[in-house]
């Protein structure tokens, strides 16, 4: 099982390697806002892990395991985006930031009943317009005004 910050990382180096083709240790580093060396490390313990392979000085990419986890990982990210937008908690930096606060406490497997969730909604425009008229309008459904 991989540790949120190995996440974190083949999220970058999948996103990377879709953008660019490729993705090297400074193309991460700068990505994550974080140090070439510490990049580096990581690179490495992900390389031992058979996420990706890696040759000093030569660059990486992933094996087809690394592949498909940092697919599953983006996917993961972009699916709670889309619920967040659509629950309209802010900004879309305020909804990345969430997101990134909570995608690690979603496993790939759990996300298939949000998907479908947000799939609805997209397909049901106007089922969710009602519901979210009756939050704003202190409907039947809507939380008491003190519950948070």
């Amino acid at each position: 099982m991989a540790t949120p910050s190995q996440e974190d990382y083949l999220e970058v180096i999948w996103t990377l390697i879709q953008e660019k083709g490729y993705a090297r240790v400074a193309d991460v580093a700068e990505r994550l806002g974080i140090s070439a060396a510490s990049a580096s490390k990581m690179v490495q313990r992900l390389h031992h892990e058979g996420l990706l392979t890696y040759e000093r000085y030569r660059g990486f990419n992933l094996t087809p395991m690394g592949y498909d986890k940092g697919r599953r990982l983006v996917e993961r990210h972009r699916v709670l985006e889309r619920l967040l937008t659509h629950l309209a908690l802010g900004t879309a930096s305020d909804i990345y930031h969430i997101v990134e606060g909570i995608e690690h406490h979603f496993s790939v497997e759990s996300l298939e009943p949000i998907r479908a969730l947000v799939d609805y909604i997209e397909a049901h425009p106007g089922w969710w317009n009602e519901f979210r008229q009756t939050q704003t309008a202190g409907g039947p459904h809507a939380p008491p005004a003190d519950a948070f």
